[in-house]
């Protein structure tokens, strides 16, 4: 698993294609698991704080009790409307969430003074990320995918 700033290190330019469509709209999709293992979506908004992609979330909400009992997410961005993904690219994020209690929660809370003072944040540690977008021509899929460790990969498909 790795931060955000570790993503962004080991690859800059995919960080920066994903932190744009993450930063084009407000709200996002998360994926998380139920207590009997199905799916679980729930809109979510995404921020940065240091080094750290986070996430909130109100207390005790069905998102923050399902990543309190297992951590793995996904994430897919807001593609926004089909004509604001001309030339770009669909977003997606894997990975576990861990919850920010304490001190650290209490400085998120006096900063972004969320509805509730007990309003859960979490840090997305980031197992795997994936660009999804056309090619120039317009005949292929370019799909780009990183993994801590592995770098970036790319696959065409027609």
């Amino acid at each position: 698993m790795s931060t955000w700033q570790e993503f962004a290190e080991e690859a800059p330019e995919m960080a920066a294609q994903v932190r744009a469509r993450l930063e084009a709209s407000q709200h996002h999709v998360l994926a998380t698991l139920r207590r009997d293992g199905s799916p679980r979506v729930s809109g979510t908004e995404v921020a940065w704080r240091g080094p750290d992609l986070v996430l909130g979330s109100m207390p005790q909400s069905r998102k923050a009790v399902d990543l309190q009992r297992d951590a793995r997410f996904a994430l897919h961005a807001n593609p926004g409307a089909p004509e604001d993904m001309m030339g770009g690219v669909d977003v997606k994020l894997a990975g576990r969430a861990e919850e920010v209690t304490d001190d650290e929660q209490r400085a998120w809370v006096d900063e972004v003074k969320p509805p509730s003072t007990e309003s859960h944040l979490f840090r997305l540690d980031i197992t795997e990320a994936t660009t999804t977008g056309v090619s120039e021509d317009q005949t292929h899929l370019v799909i780009t995918t990183w993994t801590p460790g592995g770098g970036t990969r790319t696959f065409k498909r027609a």
